[in-house]
This record gives structure tokens, sequence and C-alpha cells, in this order.
């Protein structure tokens, strides 16, 4: 065929080493055996990958594998604990968040720090607190193979094109920090998270609401982003045209009217903190919010779920901890609004996640980066030399 060129030497290593890895992932405990069962690779090629990704430390060596029967018991191989670790980054409108998570996706550390960053000092603020992040993992004893960013806004090849709320437009972090990240928008990296560590649901719209209100949505386990990159706006659909104006400059945006800031303003209260508690005693005002709030989302959701065919709403954010109140008249509104729902109720999940959602999936990005393709991170981060190794 025009066009197709032979396989090299490289391009079989790499697919061999994301097989094996990919394997080792999904069924840790492992033996070679094992994996040279699941893969269809031969044992040989197997032990010579395993071989490397335990020299990278991507990898490491457990017991004896449990299981009777005659024969040799091979020893079990799993990923590495104190291998590479993926390092997240979220910046909120009104704070910054970290998290460091291992091979696994497990959390090592996570930190919260709240600042309004509508300010040019921002940059400053972010490569400080980026700074500390790292020398936290350095004191753990583990290293850094990656930094994702999460940013409130669309983001179209590690540029920021938009993020209204942080009034933000074609910002370049990696020219503004100094140094290559994965940037994306927070509701796309909340979804993922949620579908890698969350509910566990292969299909659903992924919504938080924080000052701005974002959405991810997964179908068949996969993120939706649409052509450029842009999907999953929900905070800037109109759901009341001749409503307040939004920072993207149109109006009655749903973010304008169910937003963290709007609830808050309606009820009364002045932190998510003291808006659970008003609800918790049954104050008029909050609860009002919060129903008014709901018809708002419901609005919002109807044209998704029509749209997608999503059946599920995975609450996350602050949502996730107004869930309790939100739950009811947001299902009202779906059944008005959508007429599937006659004989396939939507679902609507609360996140496990809550408010750390983007930022780990921020930083899972990274691992799944290294589990997809081990041979990029083997041949930049570890010499393909023995003896280069000990240099």
């Amino acid at each position: 065929m025009i066009g197709t060129r032979p396989a090299g030497q490289h391009t079989v290593r790499q697919h061999n080493a994301a097989l094996v890895l990919g394997a080792i992932a999904d069924g840790p405990g492992t033996s070679r055996a094992g994996l040279s069962a699941t893969t269809g690779l031969t044992k040989a090629t197997v032990s010579s990958v395993v071989d490397r990704l335990i020299a990278a430390d991507l990898v490491a060596e457990g017991e004896p594998e449990q299981r009777v029967g005659p024969g040799r018991r091979g020893t079990v191989v799993s990923l590495s604990p104190t291998g590479p670790h993926g390092l997240g980054i979220e910046i909120g409108v009104d704070y910054l968040a970290s998290c460091l998570v291992d091979l696994t996706g497990a959390v090592r550390a996570e930190e919260v720090r709240y600042a309004d960053n509508r300010t040019p000092r921002v940059f400053q603020r972010v490569s400080a607190f980026l700074r500390k992040a790292r020398q936290e993992a350095e004191a753990l004893g583990v290293s850094v193979c990656g930094v994702g960013i999460a940013v409130p806004g669309l983001v179209e090849s590690g540029l920021v094109r938009l993020a209204p709320n942080l009034g933000w437009r074609d910002v370049d972090l990696a020219d503004r920090l100094g140094e290559e990240f994965t940037v994306g928008n927070e509701a796309n990296f909340a979804a993922l998270a949620e579908l890698w560590h969350g509910s566990a649901l292969p299909d659903f719209v992924h919504v938080s609401g924080e000052i701005g209100i974002g959405a991810g949505i997964v179908l068949d386990r996969a993120l939706f982003e649409g052509v450029r990159g842009a999907g999953g706006e929900i905070g800037h659909l109109p759901v009341a045209p001749d409503g307040p104006p939004c920072s993207c400059g149109a109006n009655g945006c749903l973010e304008r009217m169910a937003g963290q800031e709007e609830i808050l303003r309606v009820s009364g209260a002045e932190t998510v903190d003291d808006l659970v508690a008003a609800l918790e005693s049954g104050t008029d005002a909050a609860l009002t919010a919060v129903a008014t709030a709901a018809g708002h989302l419901g609005v919002g959701l109807s044209t998704v779920v029509n749209l997608m065919d999503v059946p599920a709403v995975v609450l996350g954010g602050t949502y996730a901890r107004l869930e309790p109140w939100l739950r009811e008249p947001l299902l009202v509104e779906l059944e008005r609004r959508v007429p599937s729902t006659a004989w396939s109720p939507v679902r609507i999940v609360r996140s496990p996640l809550g408010t750390g959602a983007a930022v780990r999936g921020a930083a899972g990005s990274v691992i799944r980066g290294v589990l997809a393709d081990p041979e990029h991170y083997l041949t930049t981060h570890w010499p393909s030399d023995p003896d280069a190794r000990g240099r």
C-alpha cells in the first residue's frame, strides 16, 4: 500500500513495552509466564521487556505467585510504588491545588491553597506553588516525570485560548512558567479522574460547580472533547437569555445562574461551609437558592442528555457537597425536559472524588502517558546503555 512502511525495531519495541506494561497495570501480581499468555508475546520477549521496566523502576518484583498444581511458581510483577510520579496542579479562580500520584494512581501528597488568582501575579504564585510541590516529592524520595495543569478554560494544543473567569486569552503557560506541561480543561481532567478512580460508569457527563461550571463528557470510557477540544462547555449554555451578564460576554449563562457565587449570593451564606450548615438546619433562603440553581442546572443538563444520550450525570466539585439538596429538584427538571426518562431514567451520581477530581485527573494524565508509551519514558529518562546508568 502506498505510504506504508515496515515497522522498525523501535516501533516494535515501543509496542511490546506498552503491551507488557499495560498488562501489568491491568493485572497486578502476574508472573512473566502469565504476561506471555496474556499478551501473546514469547516468554523471552516478555522477560526482556520486564527486565528493562524493572531497571527503570516502572515495575517491581514481588513474592512467588499463588497458584496450585505442579511446576515452578513464577515471581509476580506489579507497578513500582517508588517509580516515577505524576504531579497535577489546578489553577482555580480562588485557589491553587496540587496532587502527587504514583504509577497506580494512588495519591501520595496533596495541598490546596486559597487565594484570588484574578491577578497578573498568578503566574509567580503558580511557579512558587509548583516548586513547593516538587520539593515535597523530593522529600518523599520520588521523581516527578511530568506535570499536568488543569485550568478553567478552553485549551487548544497546550494554549489556553480563553479562561473568562481568570481574565485570560491566548495564554501560553509553558512560556509564562518556563517549562513544558500537559495543559487541559479542568472539567475534562475531572471527568477522566472520575472514569479512572470514581463511580466506574462507562458513559456519563461529569458536572462541577465552583465559580464557573464545567462539564466533561465520557462516552464508552473515552473522553469526548469535540472537534477542536472545546466540547463540554456547559457553563456557557444560555438558560436565561434575559438574565444577568456573564464573564464570557453573553447573558444568562448557566454558570451565572447556578454557579457557586450565585448560590451563595441568593442564600446569604459567605462560604460553602456556611451554606451546607444552613441547608442542614433547613434555612429557607439556603434551600431556595439550591433549588433554584438545580432548576437552571436541569435546563442545561437536559440539553446535554437529549443531544448526547448520556445515561448518567455525575455531580462533582461543590455540587457533590450539595447533592442531597440538588438531587430531587434536578431529577424533576430532567424528567420534565428529557423525553427518554419515561423508559430510561437519568441516573444522578455523587462523585466520590469531590473537589479534588480535576487536579487528580491532571496528575493521572501524566501517569497514563507513561503507561501508554513506556518506551518514550525509557529512552528520555533512562539510558539504553547499561554502562551509562551509573554515570
